[in-house]
């Protein structure tokens, strides 16, 4: 997907020059613009900072423009859309669901990937379960290492970040509430 594009797309359909969405955002315009070119990847963080200026989530951002399809139920992987970049996959499921209020994530990091160099806070609760590989999970200061099997939940208001430590890719389940994607 072609994530500088579509941030160009929903920009413009919403009527704000970059400037002006980087002021909402509180980013530079400069970062708008080498987004927008596909010159800078943002961090999921980031690129959730610039859609409250919006305001829009993640899911609404990956889905915005598609046609209006008959509800389902079943959301087959090929149709989960990657609300990340190749080094951390973030799979929605459900992104077409209407009023959905949970987030369910089938999140893939490579080695060394993260969630960026930000904690991550928003309000709500969220919990997962490492499928497989080695995480290291950072909650309001403190380091968890996480291998296959483990699980975690906690307030997601709390300071936190996720970081593939092993040296092979890493698979978790995730879901959090309210959903905030």
């Amino acid at each position: 997907m072609d994530v500088g594009a579509r941030l160009k797309r929903v920009r413009q359909r919403f009527g704000l020059s970059q400037r002006e969405l980087a002021k909402r955002a509180g980013v530079t315009n400069a970062t708008v613009s080498l987004i927008e070119q596909n010159r800078v990847s943002p961090s999921i963080s980031s690129l959730k900072k610039l859609l409250e200026g919006f305001p829009m989530s993640l899911a609404e951002f990956f889905i915005f423009e598609q046609d209006s399809i008959v509800p389902s139920y079943i959301f087959p992987a090929g149709e989960q859309p990657n609300l990340g970049n190749a080094a951390l996959q973030m799979h929605l499921v459900g992104s077409g669901f209407q009023d959905r209020h949970i987030g369910l994530l089938r999140e893939q990091y490579q080695p060394g990937a993260d969630t960026g160099s930000e904690m991550l806070q928003h309000e709500g609760q969220e919990c997962g379960v490492l499928v497989s590989g080695h995480m290291e999970l950072t909650i309001a200061g403190q380091v968890h290492h996480l291998q296959a099997g483990d699980g975690y939940y906690f307030p997601s208001n709390l300071p936190h970040r996720f970081r593939n430590i092993g040296a092979g890719a890493a698979e978790v389940i995730s879901a959090n509430t309210p959903s905030s994607f």
